[in-house]
């Protein structure tokens, strides 16, 4: 009987170790340090959900001095989170990526003026601003709006250390992130003096996956098992905001990020806030071709890509 059970127990751990094995190996590359910002990600990787769909998942993000974008490009990682506007740039360089999940549905970048004043009215103003990711839309609303500003930039601790001290005279920002750090500074009035881009014409999603268009091609089961693991752990944390802030701020003390429980619940807030789409209310996980369209013309316009770049190409 002995003998019997032993080998039951040895066929169970053979099978679980063939299980194992099977597991698909996948990097994926937030586009900075441990925040809020993915918690759906750390959540489908603390529950089990990655591994449900036969994927081996580890999280890796990038340093300071780090692009996301090479990351991804130079296969150091088989995904990565980029806003939009920074993933058409490289597609209109002839770098094919592909979008196999839209997180947000809506633009979380913000223009505030120090002096309270509406930004749009500010032309020529010192405006502290990022050069990659979600400031190139802004940049190009700018040059649209033909705002001449002078752009001072910058990384987006800096800008907001450059807005508090008065050096310049308004800053990007986005809704979740150094909104909250500027409010804390008592400088601002959160109704006043600033320019959302989500109330207006340039409403334009910000947050996706993106893989590139070889990798999906030889991969696509494994991108989209991605997909689907990633897309359940938003939805759990939407159900269960204050457990997938427990998970966040593992990674957040992990890493030493300097930050606190209060700043990435409001964080975690207006990340799952902005992705419920303004007309049907729901979270959609898609990319709009509507706002493909229109970053696509605020980009060629500005003169930030040389060329169209199509919804039909960022699509699997």
């Amino acid at each position: 009987m002995g003998g019997k059970r032993l080998l039951v127990i040895l066929l169970q751990f053979l099978s679980l170790a063939s299980g194992a094995q099977e597991l698909e190996k996948f990097v994926f590359s937030p586009s900075s340090s441990p925040q809020a910002q993915f918690a759906g990600y750390y959540v489908a990787l603390e529950m089990g959900f990655y591994r449900e769909e036969g994927l081996d998942v580890t999280i890796v993000h990038p340093f300071a001095t780090q692009s996301v974008v090479d990351k991804v490009l130079e296969g150091e990682c088989q995904a990565s989170v980029l806003p939009l506007s920074l993933a058409m740039r490289t597609v209109a360089e002839k770098l094919p990526l592909v979008n196999i999940l839209q997180t947000s549905m809506n633009s979380a970048t913000l223009i505030i003026s120090r002096l309270g004043n509406d930004p749009r009215s500010l032309r020529g103003a010192k405006v502290a601003g990022f050069r990659a990711g979600f400031g190139q839309l802004a940049q190009s609303f700018a040059a649209l709006e033909k705002l001449d500003y002078q752009w001072v930039y910058t990384s987006s601790s800096s800008a907001v250390n450059l807005f508090i001290s008065g050096a310049v005279d308004a800053t990007l920002a986005r809704s979740y992130d150094e909104y909250y750090k500027i409010l804390q500074s008592g400088l601002v009035d959160p109704e006043q003096g600033i320019y959302r881009f989500e109330d207006g014409e340039y409403n334009i999603q910000q947050d996706g996956v993106w893989v590139t268009r070889d990798y999906y091609d030889s991969h696509r089961k494994q991108a989209d098992a991605f997909a689907r693991a990633s897309r359940r752990g938003w939805e759990w944390a939407v159900s269960n905001p204050k457990m997938a802030l427990d998970v966040v701020m593992r990674y957040v003390k992990r890493d030493r990020v300097a930050s606190n429980r209060t700043l990435q619940w409001l964080m975690l807030r207006e990340v799952l806030r902005l992705q419920l789409d303004h007309e049907s209310g729901l979270r959609e996980f898609r990319l709009r071709p509507d706002m493909v369209q229109k970053a696509d013309e605020m980009l060629l316009l500005s003169g930030r890509t040389g060329r169209h770049v199509t919804w039909e190409e960022l699509v699997p």
